[in-house]
């Protein structure tokens, strides 16, 4: 299993992003079973929860990012997803997806956004 995030990039504080991260190589009930998150890490901090999607559909969005990014799923594509509306330069890092099965944890190779003022 391989998990390929993209949608990364540099915009201007106020822009928008949306992220993916594909499940390769994962079956399809593995992947709608398990609980999903965006992660990120910025220079010299520690790796932090952004968002995450529980199989049963709830969500919880880290306190600096509600109501301005947005966790959904795709299950027919195996995709996981991350809209970043009204991005500030604190958004500034390297995000992460995790897909956290029943037998073991999933990480992606992380995709940079920056966001300059």
């Amino acid at each position: 299993v391989q998990l390929q995030a993209s949608g990364g990039g540099s915009v201007q504080a106020g822009g928008s992003l949306k992220l993916s991260c594909v499940a390769r190589g994962m079956i399809w009930s593995t992947f709608t079973g398990s609980r999903m998150g965006w992660y990120r890490q910025a220079p010299g901090n520690q790796r932090e929860l952004v968002a995450d999607l529980t199989s049963s559909g709830s969500t919880n969005y880290q306190d600096s990012v509600k109501g301005r990014f947005t966790i959904s799923k795709d299950n027919s594509k195996k995709t996981v997803y991350l809209q970043m509306n009204s991005l500030k330069p604190e958004d500034t890092a390297k995000y992460y997806c995790n897909i956290e099965s029943a037998s073991r944890d999933y990480w992606g190779q992380g995709t940079l956004v920056t966001v300059s003022s």
